[in-house]
């Protein structure tokens, strides 16, 4: 009974304070200047890539770097269909054709494990982009497009809501049994095969979820620029970025890899205009340290450092 009321407790604490961040949010575009509305844009849209792919290959352990490829499926939705239906349904297929393309991939890809799955992942990137790039060049007759474009805070607040639907799937999968078969694909996935779960048809709808994800934000995303190309659109950068970020922040809670994506995103700013020539390499010993001596990301470092604090308390009592 004592376990139960402390859950409940811990519960109602974590539902006020989401309330909270969710109303400060809400109001930013009210009292803030329009930089800074820009820049929580952009860690939206990091925030999204990095918990889309903490989806799929948090509890898998499948390391995907095709982020990049369903972001601009997105991207080109918007561009192509943008002046012809309004943005939320733009957003919609976005999300839709990224799903079905999932789907697809990972039917045909997710029987492969290890560093050939981590390399099919990122060539469909370069597939996806250099077939793109041939169709403009030799059937189109373009070498780009240009993207119907909508204010800033709209913009943010279109983010803002595909934010909270994301984590709101994120949190259901988690609290799921289809969550929890993913926990024992990533554990051992012979065994979960062995115990009758479809482990391949697993894999594929919670990969295809994701890119749901990662395509709508595209589709968002592409609103702010006037002009997008297949290497503005498929940058290999956002495949590489959200693996980055949920291993920063840590994968264990919910909230690691936001806290990640958002350090990261402003860091990234950060170093973009002091360091122009010199961000990738801090951010690369940034990583390595991560990795080194932060195996659990920000996470782990928070727990251990709170239950050292909780020990001595206890000690001292």
């Amino acid at each position: 009974m004592h376990i139960t009321t402390l859950t409940s407790k811990k519960f109602l604490v974590a539902v006020a304070i989401g309330l909270i961040i969710v109303i400060l949010l809400a109001t930013v575009p009210l009292y803030s200047p329009g930089y800074t509305v820009v820049l929580l844009s952009s860690i939206l849209m990091y925030i999204v890539l990095t918990v889309s792919w903490v989806i799929f290959s948090g509890p898998t352990g499948y390391i995907s770097l095709a982020p990049a490829a369903f972001f601009g499926v997105g991207v080109y939705t918007s561009a192509l269909l943008g002046f012809v239906l309004p943005l939320p349904v733009v957003i919609g297929i976005g999300g839709l054709v990224s799903f079905c393309l999932a789907l697809l991939v990972g039917a045909l890809t997710l029987r492969l494990r290890g560093i050939y799955f981590v390399m099919f992942t990122f060539g469909l990137v370069e597939l996806i982009l250099n077939f793109v790039l041939w169709w403009e060049v030799n059937i189109t007759g373009t070498t780009g497009r240009v993207v119907p474009t909508v204010n800033n805070t709209t913009v943010y607040y279109l983010m803002l809501i595909t934010f909270g639907i994301l984590l709101l799937t994120a949190y259901l999968i988690r609290r799921s049994r289809f969550g929890l078969a993913l926990q024992s694909i990533g554990q051992n996935e012979d065994a979960a095969a062995h115990t009758g779960i479809n482990v391949t048809a697993l894999k594929t709808i919670a990969f295809a979820i994701s890119a749901f994800f990662m395509g709508a934000a595209g589709a968002i995303m592409a609103t702010r620029w006037t002009y997008i190309d297949p290497r503005i659109a498929f940058n290999p950068l956002l495949s590489f970025m959200p693996v980055l970020m949920a291993i920063f922040g840590g994968m264990g809670q919910l909230y690691g890899p936001i806290i990640g994506a958002t350090i990261f995103t402003y860091l990234e700013e950060f170093l973009i205009t002091r360091f122009p020539y010199y961000y990738m390499l801090i951010f690369g010993i940034i990583m390595v340290v991560a990795i080194l001596y932060l195996p659990d990301g920000l996470v782990g470092l928070i727990q251990r450092l709170w239950k050292r604090i909780s020990e001595r308390k206890y000690a001292y009592t």
